[in-house]
């Protein structure tokens, strides 16, 4: 096995051109590998962050006719000892109410929380551009878009019309920016104690929000959650059922990038074996030599598949620097107008590393060709016709 490893590399540096363009041809295909399942990879991280990045991955609400959920502690208590894959938690209670400035109304939702808890999920600290969050019951975080609507400031007085009739007057302590328009626009945060003051809940809420750990876990851990809650006067809904699109599109990204990577590897693996092919007839009469002076079929077969092995570890080093490269380019190049990438790539090293194992067997096995090839010379033959 020595032997035949020190005659690969001496092929090899016999012809330096030929291995140079070899290695090559391996460097471009993992690059391609990398640099493509980065940049998919990087877009669907992207998709889910701005989807349901900031926002509930389970929600669990109420069947009743109310669409209060009412014990809600003992909910809550089993939720945080089912599974230890659920990261964030926050009750919620909503009321829908209206806001009239002069001859307009304005639809809006007010949203009572623990600030502190649905932080965690929606970023709100970080969201609020201007003033502070609710300290006190009756104030309110106002979205940016709908202070442009209606032209508001801190300490202002805004006159709320809830389901009731009844006209109740909020305090703007600040104002937030989500970057989600509808949100922005339609949102009136406050605590939950203002809430159930305004709709007479109650020790009632409308819903429990959750964020998980693994976000492509979400259904299997929402039913894992129904299951142990088992109350049949809930449901727990999570955003893949509630985003099927979004995961049809993430899918078709995945099997197209997987079909790029496999043709692309296909074809680093026939020029590799078709260019050792020819090596063999063009180093066949130094192998019918060494095989007249003792060297078995087997050890020839080795030369090229240590051939092969030696080639996939220049190519799949080269392919990684290549692939990191254009990564980092097009990141400098591909950006918004406010100069961020058009796609955070992701760099995964566990991807970089499959990807050059699975370029140094391809080359490895490529080489099984020409090795089997080179395994049936007959050195009498060859000899005679040199």
């Amino acid at each position: 096995m020595k032997l035949a490893f020190k005659i690969a590399v001496r092929f090899l540096k016999s012809t330096k051109g030929q291995t140079a363009l070899i290695a090559l041809g391996i460097a471009v295909g993992v690059s391609v590998q990398i640099f493509i399942g980065s940049l998919i990879q990087g877009l669907q991280k992207s998709l889910v962050n701005k989807t349901i990045g900031n926002s509930s991955q389970i929600t669990i609400s109420s069947k009743s006719s109310d669409k209060l959920i009412d014990n809600y502690d003992a909910i809550v208590d089993t939720i945080k000892n089912s599974d230890d894959r659920i990261k964030n938690l926050s009750i919620v209670s909503d009321g829908p109410a209206l806001i009239k400035n002069n001859s307009k109304t304005y639809s809006i939702l007010l949203r009572g929380m623990n600030i502190n808890d649905s932080d965690k999920i929606y970023n709100i600290k970080s969201s609020v551009y201007e003033g502070s969050i609710p300290k006190n019951e009756f104030e309110i975080l106002v979205g940016k878009d709908l202070r442009d609507e209606l032209n508001l400031n801190i300490n202002d007085k805004v006159d709320v019309i809830t389901n009731s009739g009844k006209l109740n007057t909020l305090t703007v302590t600040g104002f937030y920016d989500l970057k989600i328009s509808t949100i922005n626009k339609s949102w009136l945060l406050t605590d939950l104690s203002t809430v159930k003051k305004l709709f007479s809940t109650g020790n009632k809420i409308t819903g429990i929000e959750m964020q998980v750990t693994d976000v492509f876990k979400a259904d299997e851990i929402a039913s894992d959650i129904s299951a142990k809650i088992d109350n049949d006067m809930v449901k727990v809904d999570n955003w893949k059922a509630q985003n099927a699109s979004l995961l049809s599109g993430l899918n078709g990204q995945s099997v197209s990038s997987y079909m790029i990577q496999v043709f692309v590897m296909i074809s680093v693996v026939l020029g590799i074996a078709s260019v050792l092919v020819v090596t063999v007839v063009q180093k066949s009469k130094q192998i019918g030599i060494l095989k007249a002076m003792g060297i078995r079929d087997s050890q020839s077969s080795l030369i090229f598949l240590f051939e092969g092995f030696l080639l996939g570890i220049m190519g799949a080093i080269l392919g990684v620097i290549l692939g990191l490269v254009l990564s980092y380019i097009f990141t400098k190049f591909a950006v918004n107008p406010d100069g961020t990438p058009v796609v955070e790539l992701y760099i995964s090293y566990k991807f970089i590393g499959v990807s050059a194992l699975i370029a140094l067997l391809a080359s490895t096995l490529a080489a099984l060709i020409p090795a089997r090839g080179s395994s049936k010379l007959n050195p009498i033959e060859v000899i005679r016709n040199a």
